[in-house]
């Protein structure tokens, strides 16, 4: 008897904690769509340790889509194809891996419509992992830009995109071509020990404030032609530092 209730015992403990840990696991995994409902919602969003699945979309192109008019028609009055979203929500993630894109970018090539995402808030991807394409063109991100010790597996763009406060990228990895040609830095850019696995395109960047490249590390080439930094040319900042 005393066997037997032991034994229950055991294996009761052992369901419970079984229950728990599927419990947590299931915690640890989002919905990209409950972060846009939030953020539709004007709420902050803040995550970590989680794994994102679904594509995050910060331009809510598929809700736009329909109300928009046809492509002939904005030709024919004179209109623009580019449809913007502002964030106005605080946007933190840390530790976080995103299964799907990340877009705060993209053009349309049926409607030829472009949609963009700008940020208000601060804006954190801190230590988290890109698995797919991360695509920030023309946004302009108007408070803080974080993106230290995160990781970017596939295709990434932060082309045309304007950091009006401080901008993050230190001890960052990209495995494909990283685009910051166009790229506007208002208040400084830290690429201190960010390592990139093929070419560095910083083709007319323009930086202002410190520009930090300690450690910097570039497989292949970087394209600095007509970038300035503080004025001066990038290409001669590269060889001097």
């Amino acid at each position: 008897m005393k066997t037997n209730n032991i034994f229950r015992t055991v294996f009761s403990a052992l369901f419970m904690l079984a229950i728990i840990s599927s419990s947590v696991f299931a915690q640890k995994t989002v919905d990209a769509s409950e972060i846009m409902k939030a953020l539709k919602d004007g709420k902050d969003v803040s995550y970590s340790d989680v794994t994102i699945t679904g594509i995050l979309d910060f331009t809510f192109m598929d809700e736009k889509l329909e109300d928009l008019p046809t492509r002939r028609r904005w030709w024919r009055n004179g209109g623009s194809n580019k449809v913007e979203e502002l964030i106005e929500s605080k946007v933190s993630f840390v530790n976080c891996t995103f299964e799907d894109d990340v877009l705060a970018y993209f053009h349309d090539k049926r409607s030829e419509y472009t949609f963009t995402a700008d940020f208000a808030d601060d804006v954190k991807f801190e230590n988290c992992k890109f698995q797919r394409n991360a695509m920030f063109k023309y946004s302009v991100f108007e408070k803080s830009a974080i993106f230290t010790g995160s990781s970017f597996e596939e295709e990434s763009t932060f082309k045309y995109a304007e950091f009006d406060r401080e901008a993050q990228f230190a001890n960052t990895f990209f495995d494909e071509d990283a685009i910051f040609k166009y790229t506007k830095f208002r208040d400084g850019a830290n690429f201190n020990r960010a390592k990139f696995d093929r070419s560095l395109d910083m083709k007319y960047t323009k930086v202002q404030g410190d520009f930090n490249i300690d450690g910097l590390d570039v497989r292949w080439d970087i394209d600095s032609k007509y970038a300035k930094i503080n004025g001066r040319s990038m290409t001669r900042y590269l060889i001097d530092n």
